[in-house]
């Protein structure tokens, strides 16, 4: 019995970084069914710097900086009055729930930008 309690204890965890890791490549650039979206912000900026997510629905931004060389050391949604920071290399998740208008997000600097397409 006891086994079977630690067993079913990190079931939530595993499930969690599976998700968290079928948002990379291709699959990062649409909703997942989970709501978890994959973004990383590289020299170039935001990529993808489009993604997509249905209105009304819960949608996690999983966005990781993987560079020192870019202004974007924190993500910015200007319509929700959101800032966060993006350490180097960790991931940071931006829970939102979209209504029907697309969603711009940017670095802190207004220099680089993203946009989630709402439908």
């Amino acid at each position: 019995m006891k086994s079977n309690f630690a067993r079913f204890r990190f079931l939530p965890i595993a499930a969690t970084l599976v998700a968290l890791a079928g948002c990379g490549g291709s699959a990062g650039k649409d909703a997942a069914p989970s709501g978890a979206i994959a973004i990383t912000v590289t020299e170039d900026g935001f990529e993808p710097a489009v993604v997509h997510a249905a209105a009304g629905q819960p949608v996690h931004l999983v966005v990781t900086r993987k560079t020192d060389k870019t202004c974007a050391t924190e993500i910015a949604i200007p319509s929700m009055k959101l800032k966060k920071a993006l350490p180097l290399n960790k991931a940071v998740v931006v829970e939102i729930t979209p209504e029907k208008d697309d969603i711009t997000f940017q670095c802190g600097m207004n220099m680089l930008k993203g946009k989630l397409v709402v439908k």
